[in-house]
């Protein structure tokens, strides 16, 4: 291969390496926040078939927070129940029993669910599709055949510091179909490392993979089977005395088999070095294999089905950083692995973009201090060992023998079923808890009993005053970079409760407050509509409300007014106060951009309020 031509210079505020999930799903983040953004990938074309497929319900919600998720629900499968089949002393198995994502016997003060009751399977080439297209409505594309061939990080700490500064310079090669590359030379404010499992990225930065590698050697097919399997449309976690197997449907007619390889067969596919060499094994294979797990069920699998196939071996590590000096950034497969047993990998790459995404806008806009960066990593890679930690415990119950007569030891039915139940918050996504930081203050969650800050924002159906339209809250929390500042009023008709409101107002809109002092950016925006939502709740009816009853400052439009009420419908409301766990003297809740709980106050805590954007933001115009 040879480099032609004279290189050409170029700048930008944030270049991606890497378009995959957690790269793609960063581009257009970024790009729909107005961020100069450009995204390279090695790869000639997109993935079309196979690798990563599921999305957890948490992940459904942030989608939807991106005006994505209609598409992904029309062309995904929805999985509602899981069934668990285990051995029987003839030699085949037979089915234990099923679980689904609502569980049953729980309090209604437990907001941990999400209101997507399944998850989607969808491959991974339909997924980076509705980001593709969504980033190009922006005018952002992806720069295929190109890869970053030098990257250097300037030494020099004013440099790092200075907002205005292009510290990263990165020798991009852009190659053609003979063989030759165009040489261009990026300087960029920030750079983002999101190119998968064996990352260059995080190798030039010298950042190691920390953890363990286990000995199960598993295959994975996708194909279309005939078969009489009753659950082959549901996800089937299976323990026969062949081996374990885990099926998912997927769109249309596909199914994916994952088939664990008995200790031999997984003698047989390593290499000296402990890999898998795929020259050494067939899909065949691995469909005659789940032909025995599924005994005494038949099962066929056309040849003309079968669309991918891959073996693996599980391991479990975490990068040992996630950025170096909040200038360049790593995501995804190239900070944390795992096995697919839970349905992690892409929704934890896709969250970690989705956590990032925010405050490299904020902080190249000049709304927050590049602290605000620190809590990327922070947040993420405590979150990534949790997920190791649990994906071990996972893996090995799954993989492990079952148990039998013969195998008093092995792992039973209510074992599996105990650990689905208890990491159910996990896997969905919903129960991520992020720790007390700058931007994770806990010192009033007392005002919210039932919410959990640091938790994203729970789903309720709240009624809009002007027209009686119910809402789902989360609907009103788009990812669109601002905090939602959602005031929990009280009822407005007992005056007392009125003056504190309005008391609250006149100090989060004075010269000091945190809606003047942080929220008006430009001399053409109106007011601090740019940075802030102010949404406010009350209490009462709708049929005798009206939205001027909210002081006008926190009505900038007849459609922000609302009210924990019962819809006209009689179905749904009327439980926000109560199931968030919120007095009627009322209370703030501070929403961050990416749809997590940032602080609570009671309704006279705007001078908290105060101290909690002056920990991380940068005064705007008027302050």
């Amino acid at each position: 291969m040879v480099v032609a031509g004279q290189s050409k210079v170029s700048t930008v505020d944030v270049l991606i390496s890497g378009a995959g999930p957690a790269g793609l799903m960063a581009a257009n983040a970024l790009a729909r926040a107005g961020v100069s953004v450009r995204i390279v990938d090695k790869k000639f074309e997109k993935v079309e078939a196979g690798q990563a497929d599921g999305i957890q319900p948490r992940t459904i919600e942030v989608f939807q927070s991106y005006g994505l998720a209609h598409r992904l629900l029309e062309e995904g499968n929805q999985i509602y129940y899981s069934a668990f089949y285990d051995p029987t002393p003839e030699g085949g198995i037979a089915r234990s029993g099923r679980a689904c994502r609502v569980l049953k016997n729980k309090p209604e003060a437990d907001l941990s669910g999400s209101r997507y009751t399944y998850s989607i399977t969808l491959h991974q080439g339909a997924i980076e599709s509705i980001f593709l297209d969504s980033m190009a409505k922006e005018g952002v594309h992806v720069e295929r055949s190109v890869q970053p061939a030098a990257l250097s990080l300037s030494e020099d700490e004013s440099e790092l510091e200075d907002p205005d500064s292009y510290p990263v310079k990165v020798v991009l090669h852009n190659w053609d179909a003979s063989g030759e590359a165009e040489t261009e030379i990026v300087r960029a404010k920030y750079m983002l490392g999101s190119d998968g499992a064996h990352s260059w990225v995080r190798k030039e930065l010298g950042f190691t993979m920390d953890g363990e590698q286990t000995n199960y050697v598993w295959g994975v097919v996708d194909t279309v089977p005939i078969t009489n399997f009753p659950d082959i449309r549901n996800r089937c976690l299976i323990h026969s005395l062949h081996g374990s197997m885990m099926v998912v449907p997927r769109e249309g007619d596909v199914v994916r088999f994952y088939t664990q390889l008995s200790d031999e067969d997984a003698q047989e596919v390593l290499n000296v070095k402990g890999r898998v060499d795929m020259t050494k094994w067939s899909p065949e294979k691995l469909l005659e294999i789940g032909k025995r797990q599924l005994y005494p069920y038949e099962v066929t699998f056309p040849e003309d089905k079968l669309s991918w196939w891959t073996l693996y071996i599980i391991g479990q590590r975490v990068a040992s950083a996630y950025s170096k000096n909040n200038r360049i950034f790593i995501a995804g497969d190239a900070c944390h692995t795992h096995s697919p047993k839970a349905g992690q990998g892409m929704n934890a790459s896709m969250n970690d973009t989705h956590n990032l995404a925010w405050k490299l806008a904020y902080v190249l806009r000049g709304w927050a201090n590049r602290s605000l960066l620190q809590t990327y990593e922070f947040e993420r890679r405590k979150y990534a060992q949790d997920l190791i930690d649990f994906d071990r415990k996972w893996s090995k119950l799954f993989s492990g023998k079952p148990r039998t007569e013969q195998n008093k030891d092995g792992v039973s039915h209510e074992e599996m079923i105990k650990a689905y139940e208890t990491f159910n918050g996990f896997t969905s996504g919903t129960g991520i808890r992020y720790a007390p930081s700058p931007i994770t203050d806990t010192r009033f969650q007392h005002v919210a009993g039932n919410l959990a800050i640091g938790m994203r924002m729970p789903s309720q159906v709240i009624v809009r005053v002007a027209d009686a339209r119910p809402f789902d809250l989360q609907d009103l929390l788009p990812s669109d970079t601002r905090f939602k500042v959602v005031i929990f009023t009280g009822d407005l008709n007992i005056e007392s409760r009125k003056a504190k409101l309005e008391e609250f107002v006149s100090q989060a809109t004075e010269k000091s407050g945190f809606l003047t002092q942080y929220g008006c950016r430009s001399k053409m925006s109106a007011g601090w509509s740019e940075v802030f939502e102010v949404l406010p709740v009350l209490i009462g009816k709708k049929e005798t409300l009206e939205y001027t009853d909210v002081p006008s400052a926190l009505r900038p439009h007849w459609s922000k007014v609302f009210v924990d009420d019962v819809a006209v419908s009689g179905t749904e409301g009327g439980k926000a106060y109560s199931s968030y766990g919120i007095s009627p003297e009322g209370a703030v809740i501070i929403v961050r951009p990416d749809g997590y709980i940032g602080t609570v106050v009671p309704l006279d805590g705007a001078a908290a309020l105060n101290e909690y954007f002056a920990g991380f933001m940068k005064p705007g115009l008027l302050a």
